[in-house]
């Protein structure tokens, strides 16, 4: 469950996706989570990102978000929908691996100009490298010392310690925690090893868009990119799929508030699902039958049906009340806030009331009342205060019905007929009277 509490049929329909994607078998669908707020629909997209393993890519962007991008919404659409697909691609690299037997590092008197030796050896020979100016600040950097197992690539020279030989884990009487202690490695002191790199092809895509491409993918002045560079791009990705020295990683896109998309775009998320390179995209929604943005057609949770027909829809229900006592409690222990049981009891009663996002925002504020008294925990009368200063939706809505004529632009229509007198309206009535 890792943490998570109930919603148990939305988490088995969750754990039969994930098994689906793993056997690659979830091509040209999406995933839709429907339910009421606060039911726990990202939290469920999020624990079934975490459980594909950090090299699946996760990309996460609010529905809302594609009308504030600078760039059309369908290429803001591509660049999340490439953002969610990794190439993992496979090269191999000359290493010397080998631990190290001496280091001889000689500085110049007159010139300052550094020079060095170190003596690698396996199980079965030993060799003597020069070193120049870089490897030697490396060795000094990484605090390499005799009885290290040290690798050097070659084509970087980049040098990477391993951990400590257990031939010299008898050299001190007391070590760190952190000293790991390794074998001596066998064989040859030259060999080739399989190097993995996961990007993304939204990275590729940057990169190879523009002369400065590398620099712009960390500054995030990306603009928009030529159809013609992801045409190179995929072509390019296909050559070395069939070379095998790469292959294709579908990631997960999470769209929220998928609602708030009009009609283009999911036109071209219907287009989208179709291709060979699709992640796999979940949505969430907490509306219910309305309009589709961008016509006057209404359709259920604000998607089209064509769609919607496409979707495998995971439904979220409200939890019920010892659920949400348990959710609450683990709230408590995360912000370190002690409750009695009273208090317990009166904060689960409402968050059924009210809604649970409510009652946990009160966790916080009727901690810092309980402070302000001394006590160790927070009790019931804490509750009641911090409930008292702050309304919830039901009570805010309450007052504004009482008190609207009060406030400005109101929109709650009242009919309203001009005084009369002796069957007449003075005219004065007839210049303040507006009708609505």
């Amino acid at each position: 469950s890792q943490g998570m509490v109930g919603q148990m049929e939305a988490r088995r329909a969750a754990g039969i996706i994930l098994q689906m994607i793993k056997e690659g078998k979830i091509a040209g669908r999406a995933i839709l989570m429907g339910g009421q707020p606060g039911t726990g629909k990202t939290a469920i997209a999020m624990g079934m990102a975490k459980s594909l393993g950090e090299d699946v890519p996760f990309t996460m962007m609010a529905g809302s978000e594609i009308f504030s991008l600078e760039m059309s919404k369908t290429e803001a659409l591509i660049q999340a929908f490439r953002k969610s697909i990794g190439v993992r691609i496979k090269e191999e690299a000359e290493i010397i691996e080998g631990e190290v037997v001496e280091i001889e590092i000689d500085k110049s008197v007159s010139t300052g100009q550094k020079t060095g030796k170190v003596t690698l050896k396996t199980t079965e020979m030993e060799t003597v490298y020069d070193l120049g100016n870089k490897m030697i600040d490396a060795i000094q950097k990484e605090k390499i010392m005799a009885g290290d197992i040290i690798t050097i690539d070659k084509a970087s020279g980049k040098i990477s310690k391993l951990g400590r030989s257990f031939a010299r884990s008898s050299d001190y009487d007391a070590m760190g925690p952190q000293t790991r202690f390794v074998q001596c490695p066998e064989g040859e002191l030259q060999k080739r090893k399989e190097v993995v790199h996961t990007v993304t092809l939204h990275e590729i895509d940057v990169i190879n868009s523009r002369a400065q491409g590398f620099i712009a993918l960390f500054a995030g002045d990306i603009g928009e990119i030529k159809p013609e560079v992801r045409e190179q791009i995929d072509q390019k990705v296909s050559e070395w799929r069939e070379e095998g020295r790469a292959e294709i990683v579908p990631g997960v896109l999470f769209i929220d508030e998928v609602h708030m998309l009009d009609i283009e775009c999911f036109s071209y998320l219907n287009r989208a699902l179709e291709s060979e390179q699709a992640p796999i995209v979940i949505m969430a929604t907490n509306r219910g039958i309305t309009k589709i943005r961008g016509t006057n057609y209404k359709g259920p949770h604000g998607l089209p049906l064509d769609l919607l027909d496409r979707l495998l829809i995971i439904a979220t229900k409200p939890y019920n009340e010892g659920e949400t006592m348990q959710i609450l409690q683990t709230r408590c222990q995360e912000e370190d806030v002690e409750l009695t049981e009273g208090a317990a009891n009166l904060l689960t009663k409402i968050a059924m009331e009210t809604s649970l996002r409510y009652a946990i925002h009160l966790i916080t504020t009727a901690s810092l009342v309980s402070r302000k008294r001394k006590a160790s925990a927070v009790d019931v009368e804490d509750i009641r205060r911090v409930y008292a200063l702050f309304v919830d939706i039901k009570r805010s809505t309450q007052f504004l019905t009482e008190y609207q004529k009060e406030f400005m632009f109101s929109e709650i229509d009242e009919p309203e007929v001009p005084p009369k007198i002796g069957g007449e309206a003075k005219m004065t009535d007839c210049l303040l009277y507006t009708s609505p």
